[in-house]
């Protein structure tokens, strides 16, 4: 006779948290579809086809740079003046840091305004900010990038940051985590740009 290991118990799911998300969340997406009905479906689809494209040219290509690229290099040499008031480090980071935020300002923003497609596009950016950071955060050893700033002998920011921190030997596993967050919110990004696309066209229909 074996005598097995008991696991022990799974807690069972809080039903108040359950109820409490649940219409919630059935409210927000009858909400967008009502947002939907009248608006036209024919010039977003072509941006989604886009922003799909896009994010298969990242995929394939760490080099690539989508038509979010110039924004988000400004974006980011921005973030250094804006947070050099915190001395090196955080200025240093703040390109970063801003070059990630700004999209996820921007997509707050749009939600605000219930323009659900406009929130598809924000989280789209902010997954091809993060494809081009991956790429930067990965180079932090190797410095093979050209460098552009501000000044005529800019730094390169995560070889310093990495350095500072004493994980420079990181730059690989933080710039994958980093391409995996893009890829996740750039699939969810494209879902809901689909879903919205097709209520859309389905209520035309009706």
């Amino acid at each position: 006779m074996i005598l097995g290991v008991l696991a022990p118990p799974r807690p069972a799911p809080d039903p108040e948290r359950r109820a409490l998300w649940s219409p919630r969340l059935d409210a927000l997406r009858q909400d967008a579809d009502e947002w939907c009905a009248g608006r036209s479906w024919h010039w977003r689809s072509a941006l989604l086809a886009y922003l799909l494209w896009a994010g298969v040219r990242h995929l394939r290509d760490p080099l690539y740079s989508s038509l979010f690229g110039g924004i988000t290099f400004g974006i980011h040499e921005l973030g250094h003046l804006l947070f050099a008031f915190g001395g090196k480090f955080i200025g240093v980071a703040g390109g970063s840091v801003a070059q990630v935020a700004a999209p996820a300002i921007a997509a707050a923003l749009l939600f605000r305004q219930r323009d659900y497609f406009g929130v598809a596009v924000g989280g789209a950016w902010e997954a091809f900010s993060l494809w081009n950071l991956a790429t930067y955060i990965g180079d932090a050893r190797s410095r093979e990038l050209p460098l552009i700033g501000l000044t005529s002998d800019p730094i390169h920011d995560w070889n310093w940051l990495l350095g500072h921190l004493g994980i420079l030997a990181w730059d690989h596993t933080l710039a994958g985590l980093t391409r995996l967050a893009a890829f996740s919110i750039w699939s969810g990004s494209v879902a809901l740009g689909g879903w919205l696309c097709w209520r859309m066209a389905s209520k035309r229909k009706g």
